[in-house]
């Protein structure tokens, strides 16, 4: 719970703080400024609408004052031209230099990503970075002895995922389960949140959209995301905090390659009514 204040020099009262705010929460005077209605303090969830909204720097939350909310750049926004561009070059790297990333640009990305939404802005999201080929190889190791134990208890999935192509792969020296990244960011938090599973997955889908910016390439580790659902050997390497579960994680380093096109992609199924 925050505590809103309000500029009384600055405030003009427009109610557009009041018309914003998610939880219905603030009341509009036609003298007076806005205020919280009595008796809802508590369910505010410190989201900031009310501080982003106000065009005079009026709203301020007692965690949030508007000085320290940094003003729009109309100048830097998107064209909807550019924001197609821009989404559709995103591209899974799956290929990666042979060098490791600085700390402080996995962290920055990590900051940025932290802006994605949550449920009720709960903010769930924990992170676990682990660095060097080797560490991220010995996690793929893990999920190649869960493919093993599929393609024996279970043959039929095995084939129908391919997953004896994969071990192959695996023993032929060749490693598809983290294609030799040399980071592997995973996204966790606690177990009983239920904002937990979407928060991570919009956390990453962030972190992934910004990579490009900083030199850097992710890829969606999906075979270690159903590993880590179903193996214990795999969850006791990841040692994630007590009560924590995985919820998804990502390949990352510095592409080895460029790409130069736009690949199309099927035409979307769209029902108007």
């Amino acid at each position: 719970m925050s505590r809103f204040i309000v500029d009384g020099e600055k405030c003009r009262r427009d109610g557009i703080c009041v018309a914003v705010c998610p939880a219905g929460i603030l009341a509009r005077g036609d003298v007076a400024p806005p205020e919280p209605i009595p008796g809802t303090e508590a369910l505010c969830i410190s989201c900031g609408h009310c501080v982003a909204a106000c065009p005079y720097g009026a709203c301020s939350l007692d965690t949030m004052p508007a000085g320290e909310c940094p003003p729009l750049r109309p100048e830097w926004r998107l064209s909807p031209e550019q924001a197609e561009h821009f989404l559709r070059s995103r591209r899974s790297i799956r290929v990666f230099r042979d060098v490791a990333v600085a700390g402080g640009r996995l962290e920055r990305l990590i900051r940025t990503a932290r802006y994605a939404p949550s449920g009720r802005n709960a903010q769930p999201v924990r992170w676990l970075v682990i660095s060097g080929r080797e560490p991220v190889r010995a996690l793929a190791g893990h999920v190649i002895d869960w493919m093993r134990s599929l393609c024996v208890a279970t043959p039929d999935v095995g084939r129908a995922l391919a997953l004896e192509r994969l071990v192959a792969a695996w023993d032929a020296g060749r490693d598809l389960i983290c294609r030799g990244a040399p980071h592997l960011v995973v996204a966790h938090a606690p177990k009983d949140d239920v904002t937990g599973p979407s928060a991570c997955t919009l956390a990453l889908a962030y972190f992934e959209l910004a990579a490009p910016s900083h030199g850097l390439g992710a890829c969606w580790a999906g075979y270690l995301h159903g590993a880590a659902l179903h193996w214990q050997p795999l969850r006791e390497a990841l040692a994630l905090p007590a009560g924590d579960v995985f919820n998804g994680a990502l390949l990352v380093g510095e592409p080895r390659y460029r790409y130069h096109r736009l690949p199309t992609r099927r035409e979307p199924t769209i029902t108007w009514r």
